[in-house]
């Protein structure tokens, strides 16, 4: 009898007598509890996944690339000068009044700043937990992390108004005596936010090491060899001419030398391994109370104040699993396309792995449902009739379309995942994830707006945004997107070691003796 591993019982359809078959769409959804299935499919060999995902930097650049990229950087474009007419105009571009001084600008870092949780989640608590499921999306996540949280941390900058005295924000002394306020949760964001860029910044790029020294090793091989594009219409010397010409670079060459200097050195030795082991724990340990710490205080901007519907201790952990709700469902917005865009993904990112987010969805959109229920739940045991009116005017009152925009998009649409056949098709949950990530920016819009009502009727008034508003919070998406993309093009998708070793060859009783 031959021993075989799980992961190779299974991709050979051999579950075991009496067990259910595996499902249909891709070899990875097992039925049987008792049979773990493959992490990678297509019998992929050490060599072939090294190939893969090298291919996707090394390779011709893809048709829709380009045009992806200039897309989103006009985006970007129109961003950067929004924010530069902010600056040169003043706050008042935007749609802010009398009594609602916070608008969108804080609604859109609250969103960001919860976006970027999902990676360090997927690559620090998973790794903890030795869930091996993980591996195929974590530096997919882990990057959508740092521009999330580049996004982030532009609108602290902006939403003080005047921007040049923004270093006010840090404890930096001056000739003023002029110190920040340390009780303001706006400072505990400075550091929470800043602490947590550093840590998920060294986690992802150390990561990334022993893959950019294979790129490195790789475009070795190739210096001699120069990279032609065109032929592109250029102005010729001769005025009134234009030329069609063709351009030769060494690409490799820059490569080898750019992948050199990433790579710190890294040389695959035995020590360089044991050293990277020990600190990616390391890290792993120290990202995971950031995961809880980081969103706990961004919720203290609202919950330390007075405000009716912000002065409750519900907030942190309500905040911290939106912020996880949102991270997975950003996660499976960029990954699906990839995944169908680029040659062999497939084989790593399995409909198994599409699953186990989808599941996490739920867990989350549960918990921050529940929440939702427990905040008119507090105002009413609470007996406090300003607190239980401003509840009311939350989901009856002027702006109720964007409270049940967002109640139906994070309570509602994630339950459908309870479904079988909509954890597994891969369109419908596509939209699902878009539509959570419009529910969440709803949910802080419609927290913001609590502002509108405040203490004096006679000051109440509706907050509209202006287009500056608008083109700014696009702007950003358009920054997030196109850094995003130049990841994709230069840089490891998935972590080639990491993959490697969930692969049935990478298991010690691979080679079973027959008996």
């Amino acid at each position: 009898m031959t021993t075989l591993e799980p992961d190779q019982a299974t991709a050979l359809g051999l579950t075991g007598p009496g067990s259910a078959p595996a499902d249909t769409i891709d070899g990875s959804m097992v039925n049987d509890p008792a049979v773990r299935p493959p992490l990678v499919l297509g019998d992929r060999d050490f060599h072939s996944v090294t190939e893969t995902i090298c291919g996707w930097i090394e390779n011709k650049t893809p048709k829709w690339w380009p045009l992806a990229f200039m897309s989103s950087a006009g985006v970007a474009g129109i961003g950067t000068v929004m924010i530069l007419y902010l600056i040169i105009t003043g706050v008042g571009v935007w749609g802010l009044q009398n009594p609602v001084s916070w608008g969108w600008a804080i609604v859109n870092f609250v969103w960001w700043v919860g976006i970027g949780h999902a990676g360090t989640l997927i690559s620090a608590i998973l790794c903890l937990f030795k869930q091996q499921w993980r591996t195929s999306i974590n530096r997919f996540a882990e990057a959508m992390t740092i521009f999330a949280v580049i996004c982030a941390g532009m609108f602290p900058g902006i939403h003080v108004g005047r921007v040049w005295m923004a270093w006010m924000l840090f404890p930096i002394p001056n000739s003023n005596y002029i110190w920040p306020n340390f009780r303001s949760p706006l400072l505990w964001d400075v550091f929470a936010v800043g602490t947590y860029f550093t840590v998920s910044l060294l986690f992802w790029y150390m990561g990334m090491i022993p893959d950019i020294a294979t790129l490195r090793d790789r475009a070795m091989l190739r210096r001699k060899q120069s990279v032609t594009f065109g032929p592109v219409w250029v102005p010729h010397p001769l005025p009134g001419f234009i030329k069609n010409m063709t351009f030769t670079i060494p690409a490799n060459q820059i490569a080898s030398w750019v992948y050199g200097v990433l790579a710190l050195g890294w040389r695959f030795s035995f020590r360089h391994w044991n050293n990277y082991e020990k600190a990616y724990i390391l890290l792993a340990g120290v990202c995971t109370p950031l995961v809880l710490s980081v969103h706990s205080v961004v919720s203290f901007d609202f919950a330390v104040s007075n405000v009716p519907g912000w002065h409750t201790t519900i907030f942190p952990p309500y905040f911290v699993a939106g912020a996880i709700f949102s991270g997975f469902a950003m996660v499976l917005t960029l990954l699906i396309p990839a995944r169908s865009l680029y040659p062999g993904m497939k084989d790593f990112v399995t409909a198994k792995t599409i699953e186990n987010m989808c599941k996490i969805i739920t867990l989350t959109g549960s918990m921050v449902g529940f929440a939702y229920i427990m905040e008119f739940f507090i105002a009413w045991y609470g007996a406090n009739e300003i607190e239980s009116q401003t509840f009311m005017m939350r989901a009856f009152g002027p702006y109720w379309w964007a409270y049940w925009i967002m109640f139906t998009c994070n309570v509602l649409t994630p339950q459908v995942f309870w479904f079988r056949w909509c954890r597994t098709n891969i369109a419908f949950i596509f939209m699902i994830s878009i539509l959570v990530n419009i529910g969440m920016w709803f949910e802080r819009f419609v927290i913001v707006t609590t502002l509108s009502s405040d203490f004096l009727p006679g000051s109440w008034g509706y907050f509209s945004p202006t287009f500056v508003d608008v083109m700014t919070f696009v702007g950003s998406l358009g920054i997030f997107l196109s850094l995003f993309l130049l990841f994709c093009r230069f840089l490891p998708m998935l972590a080639i070691s990491e993959v490697k070793n969930v692969l049935p060859q990478a298991h010690a009783h691979l080679h079973g003796e027959e008996h």
